[in-house]
């Protein structure tokens, strides 16, 4: 009866565990507009591409080819990458979709 009762409470941990990772990083998702550009030379070392949005950078990284959107005003949709900025650098997304 004792395993049964482990059981139930690990599985139920479990679940409880998942449904937090899946709140905290809904949270973390954007949705940005402006003009993507090359990442050039900077001070911190993260991202292959920028989004300029009004006075506001943001350092950019996909598994999509950005460079086919280079120079044009576009919408992204992404995640926040966990523990950034640093360096004073900006904020760092990882972008899931672009569209012009």
């Amino acid at each position: 009866m004792k395993k049964i009762f482990i059981l139930l409470m690990l599985g139920l941990a479990a679940v409880g565990c998942s449904s937090t990772k899946q709140a905290s990083s809904s949270a973390n998702l954007v949705e940005l507009s402006g003009k993507l550009e090359e990442m050039g030379m900077t001070t911190f070392q993260y991202g292959t591409h920028k989004l300029v949005s009004g006075e506001k950078t943001y350092a950019l990284k996909s598994k999509l080819d950005l460079n086919k959107y280079l120079n044009k005003n576009v919408k992204i949709k992404g995640a926040k990458v966990a523990g950034y900025p640093v360096e004073n650098g900006p904020e760092f997304i990882d972008v899931t979709a672009v569209a012009e």
